[in-house]
């Protein structure tokens, strides 16, 4: 998936830091139109960086949340993560159908710690967001949970993180990627209705690294929807695809205020 404003990547945890940091800069993506997808786009954006420390609100290398309950080995909050625009002239198993519009997804986001150690820890994750539309006329495409073991690191200056789970899509949301309508059946593309359940597997691994007021982040993501409860749609072309990126960003403020921020 792609993530808004990169802030999966955005740093390390360390006592005493900032309250608050902003910055801007560039970021290049290749990402397929969807899972299972023969084709990719790339993709250069502008990348804030932002990281926020606060009780509550934090936006940091585990992403943008509201932190509801945090204990020692339980942590509640609430995620967001989006998704790019595909346009379906461009790939060849959607020719003739609709575009499928850029998503946002929100929701709960729970978090156990199994293990940690100074510089590591290790986290079991079941997120559970709703996915809508970003367009004129937004659409509510139903929820998307990805459970994974997540492994936080840092070695010699270097954050590094690898996630691996399954995933799995309401009836909605897996019809929303994978569905054929009658009225856009061909004799190549039979009509299709996907179903709840099963999406395959996710694998994702990210570093970053911060050096004075520059900071450099970069992710690879391989997924496979063998088994999927779709896998037998026509506008599943591949059973794995590649996502990519890399970003560049420059801290330009900073606050004043220290707090602490144990990893």
């Amino acid at each position: 998936m792609f993530v808004a404003a990169w802030l999966a990547l955005a740093g390390p945890a360390r006592a005493d830091q900032p309250l608050w940091e902003a910055g801007v800069g560039v970021g290049a993506l290749r990402l397929p139109d969807y899972r299972g997808a023969d084709h990719s786009r790339s993709w250069v954006l502008p990348v804030p960086y932002i990281v926020y420390r606060g009780d509550i609100l934090k936006a940091d290398r585990d992403g943008a949340r509201a932190v509801l309950l945090d204990t020692e080995r339980v942590d509640f909050d609430i995620s967001v993560a989006a998704t790019a625009p595909a346009r379906s002239r461009d790939n060849t198993a959607r020719q003739g159908m609709p575009d499928l519009p850029a998503t946002f997804e929100i929701g709960p986001n729970l978090n156990l710690t199994l293990a940690r150690g100074r510089w590591w820890k290790l986290q079991a994750r079941v997120p559970l967001r709703a996915a809508l539309t970003i367009e004129s006329h937004p659409r509510m495409i139903g929820w998307r949970t990805e459970p994974n073991l997540n492994l936080d690191t840092k070695v010699g200056g270097w954050n590094a993180s690898l996630l691996a789970g399954p995933v799995f899509g309401s009836r909605a949301f897996n019809g929303h990627l994978y569905d054929v309508a009658p009225q856009y059946a061909t004799p190549a593309r039979p009509s299709y209705r996907a179903g709840a359940g099963f999406g395959g597997w996710r694998l994702v691994a990210s570093t970053s690294r911060r050096l004075g007021s520059w900071w450099f982040g970069g992710f690879i993501g391989a997924d496979s929807v063998e088994g999927a409860v779709y896998q037998a749609s026509p506008l599943v072309r591949r059973h794995d695809t590649l996502a990519f990126g890399v970003a560049l960003s420059r801290v330009f403020a900073t606050s004043a205020q220290q707090v602490s921020d144990e990893h």
